[in-house]
C-alpha cells in the first residue's frame, strides 16, 4: 500500500476495501464508519485544487437539488480536498450502487427497443443536469477548464495539439486542419446565434452511466467543465457511433433530452461536428498515455480521419 493510501485513509479514518481503477485517478474502494465511499487519488498536474474543489463543490450544490450523483464527504477534520505533498491530492465521495450501462468496444446489451429506451433515459439526465445547473449559483472563487471553442479547436486545446499526433499521415494532417478551420467558423456562429452553453460533465461515457433499479447516475465529473452543452450529447454518442440501431438510439437520446430542455434544430444539425470534436479532443488526449506507434493511438486517430472526412464530404 502506498504511503499517499495510507495517508488518505487515515484522513477519512477509513479502511481499505479494494482498487477500484487505475486511470487518471486512482479509484479505491473503502468503508467509513462500515458504509462504503470510493476514495479518488487524483493525478498529478491535471487539475488544480481549486478546481477539484469546484468539482465537488458542484456535485454538491447537483445533489442538494436532488439529483442522483456523488456526494463529497469531507476529512475527519472537515477538508474536502486533502493535499498528500508532490502535487498529489485526494478526496472522497459517496458511494454509488449499480453497475455502468455499458463500457467501450463492446456493443451494447438489449434489443434495438432497448437501447433505444436506455439512451432516451440518458438524454434526460443530461437534460436535468443542464437545467439544474443553470439554478445554481455557483460560490467565489469556482475555477474549471473550458470545453469552449480555444479549449476544442484553439491553439492550444485543453488535451493537446491533436492535429500533431504523430500517427497522422502528412494527407490526414492536412484533411484534419481543414475540418479544424470549418469547425471553428461553424462553432462561432452557433456561439452568436445563442448556443446553449454552461458547465457540463463532459464525459457521459458508458462507463459513467450506473444504472439501479432502473434508475441512472452520472459519475466522475473529472473532465467537468464550462462548454457547449451540444458537446455533452456528443460525448454521450461517441460510444454507439458503431451500433447497428445508431440512429434510433441517438433519435430516442435527444427525444429524452428534449422532454426537459430545449434543443434546437440547429444544434442536433450540429451533433455531428461536435462528434467529430470529441474525436479531435480523444486523439489529442491519446497521444501523451499510449505509444504513439501503438495500437490505441492507432484506434483514436483512424476514428477522427474518418470524422473529418465525413464532415468535410457531407
Amino acid at each position: 500500500m502506498s504511503n499517499f493510501l495510507k495517508q488518505a485513509l487515515k484522513a477519512w479514518d477509513a479502511q481499505h476495501v479494494r482498487m477500484i481503477k487505475d486511470r487518471e485517478n486512482a479509484v479505491h474502494e473503502v468503508r467509513i464508519n462500515g458504509k462504503p465511499a470510493a476514495l479518488r487519488l487524483h493525478r498529478p498536474g491535471y487539475q488544480s485544487k481549486a478546481a477539484i474543489r469546484s468539482e465537488l463543490d458542484w456535485m454538491a450544490a447537483l445533489a442538494e437539488q436532488g439529483m442522483r450523483v456523488p456526494s463529497p464527504i469531507p476529512t475527519s477534520d472537515g477538508d474536502l480536498v486533502f493535499s498528500l505533498g508532490a502535487d498529489q491530492c485526494a478526496t472522497m465521495v459517496s458511494w454509488v450502487e449499480g453497475a455502468p450501462i455499458g463500457e467501450s468496444g463492446v456493443p451494447l446489451d438489449g434489443s434495438p427497443d432497448d437501447q433505444a429506451a436506455l439512451y432516451r433515459k440518458v438524454g434526460a439526465e443530461l437534460a436535468k443536469l443542464h437545467n439544474l445547473t443553470d439554478d445554481i449559483t455557483l460560490p467565489e472563487g469556482f475555477t474549471r477548464h473550458r470545453w469552449d471553442i480555444p479549449g476544442l479547436l484553439g491553439d492550444d486545446p485543453f488535451w493537446g495539439r491533436f492535429w500533431e499526433c504523430p500517427a497522422l499521415r502528412e494527407d490526414e494532417r492536412n484533411m484534419v486542419l481543414r475540418a479544424r478551420a470549418v469547425a471553428h467558423d461553424l462553432a462561432s456562429v452557433y456561439l452568436e446565434n445563442g448556443a446553449d452553453f454552461g458547465l457540463i460533465h463532459a464525459d457521459a461515457l458508458r462507463e459513467n452511466v450506473f444504472i439501479h433499479k432502473g434508475l441512472l447516475t452520472l459519475i466522475d465529473f473529472d473532465d467537468a467543465g464550462f462548454g457547449f452543452r451540444l458537446y455533452d450529447l456528443a460525448v454521450m454518442m461517441s460510444q454507439n457511433e458503431q451500433e447497428p440501431a445508431y440512429e434510433a438510439i441517438k433519435a430516442s437520446a435527444l427525444t429524452g433530452y428534449r422532454e426537459h430542455r430545449t434543443l434546437s434544430q440547429e444544434a442536433e444539425d450540429l451533433l455531428p461536428m461536435f462528434l467529430m470534436m470529441r474525436r479531435f479532443a480523444s486523439m489529442g488526449w491519446a497521444v501523451p498515455r499510449y505509444d504513439p506507434t501503438g495500437p490505441e493511438v492507432a484506434s483514436y486517430t483512424q476514428k477522427a480521419v474518418t470524422a473529418a472526412r465525413n464532415f468535410l464530404g457531407g
